[in-house]
């Protein structure tokens, strides 16, 4: 006579009503799995509570065994090991689903479903140049770009007007296929996506003829943008929102607009700080001068003493650029840097070089002094020999 089989109580043993839905059975399974573990509960009736928790929740939680245990028998029937579950919670049920009852469905094991078709899109990037004029006041354009937009003929759904996605047959919607290997450990599940319907668990049977089932389509679009007071080269701009559209009609990324600065013909830039060099002849060095210097606010005098030396810095405060702060408010500008450069002469005509003769003369300074016995006392090494301290 062969032996009496006992069909168990798979959704008593989770505590769970016989029309339970599939995450109502998960949480069922996680909140018993969190008391009953072994490496939380050492008691042995607690781990073969466990092994029975585990068993119930793989049939449970797989269509198929699930339908089996609805109709009356019990898929497990021919492989139960001790307690009635089954041979080994961790080999037949798999590590991957411990881990989901205990870190929120991240182990990647059974029970993570079908991935969803909408998927956020990405950020898109354009570049914008700017002259240093317009990055010290700042801009407003209308942009041209070109990116993924909602399909207007499905409205992302990638379905052909008056059709719908339906389950796929393969994974009968779960999203994954699963193999079953036996090894010296016991079995082994593994989980991949499903090769047809490409871990959705549906498929379109008419896409849409227009995005091809994507949800989406490029087009080109005008944006616009405003570019604040003080913007350098690299700088980005953000616009929410602007970017991509994502595959199924997912929201859309956000646009970057960088900003390339073009060179400019009198001033360089350091961060706030404009720098510029005015050449001065040296008659004009020696004996003072006023220059017109144009800045970002118009011409300025500028103003030079007598006697100004090559590589004098004069300071203009306040006529650089805005200074951009990061939450994007301007506050006060840098300065403007002039940098003199005296031009010494390379060809002198006859009456010039007397000229600067009989200067030289009248200054004492026909000859340089090599050892230090000009009118003042020191000649052009003394600065030298003195910081020799001799």
């Amino acid at each position: 006579m062969g032996n009496a089989h006992v069909v168990r109580d798979y959704y008593g043993t989770l505590g769970v009503a016989p029309d339970a839905g599939p995450d109502e059975i998960k949480r069922a399974y996680r909140r018993l799995a969190r008391e009953l573990h072994p490496d939380v509960n050492p008691d042995p009736e607690a781990q073969e509570r466990f092994r029975e928790v585990s068993a119930a929740y793989e049939v449970l939680s797989d269509p198929e065994k699930r339908r089996i245990v609805d109709l009356g028998g019990d898929p497990l029937g021919n492989g139960g090991g001790g307690g009635g579950g089954a041979s080994d919670p961790f080999s037949a049920f798999g590590f991957g689903d411990i881990m989901d009852a205990f870190f929120g469905g991240q182990g990647g094991g059974r029970g993570r479903g079908p991935r969803s078709r909408v998927q956020p899109g990405a950020d898109a990037l354009i570049r914008m140049q700017l002259t240093l004029e317009e990055c010290a006041t700042g801009v407003t354009r209308d942009l041209t770009v070109d990116t993924a937009v909602l399909c207007s003929e499905c409205s992302g759904s990638g379905c052909a007007p008056g059709s719908a996605p339906t389950m796929c047959d393969i994974c009968n919607g779960r999203g994954e296929v699963q193999t079953v290997q036996r090894s010296f450990l016991g079995q082994v599940v593994t989980s991949r996506p499903c090769p047809n319907c490409r871990g959705f668990g549906e498929v379109i049977p008419e896409p849409c003829r227009q995005c091809g089932g994507d949800g989406r389509v490029r087009s080109r679009r005008t944006v616009g943008v405003r570019i604040p007071p003080g913007v350098a080269d690299g700088m980005r701009v953000r616009l929410a929102g602007q970017g991509e559209v994502g595959p199924g009609g997912g929201p859309a990324g956000d646009l970057y607009v960088e900003v390339e600065e073009e060179p400019h013909e009198l001033f360089t830039r350091d961060g706030a700080d404009l720098h510029c060099t005015v050449q001065l002849p040296m008659t004009a060095a020696a004996l003072g001068t006023t220059l017109p210097l144009p800045t970002l606010d118009g011409t300025e005098e500028l103003h030079l003493e007598p006697g100004t030396q090559g590589g004098t810095v004069h300071t203009l405060r306040g006529k650089g650029m805005p200074r951009l702060r990061s939450t994007g408010r301007v506050d006060g500008r840098g300065d403007l840097m002039v940098h003199v450069d005296v031009v010494v002469p390379t060809k002198l005509d006859a009456k010039q070089t007397e000229l600067l003769r009989q200067l030289a003369a009248l200054r004492g300074e026909e000859q340089p002094d090599l050892a230090g016995g000009n009118r003042n006392g020191h000649g052009i090494f003394s600065r030298l020999r003195d910081s020799f301290g001799r």
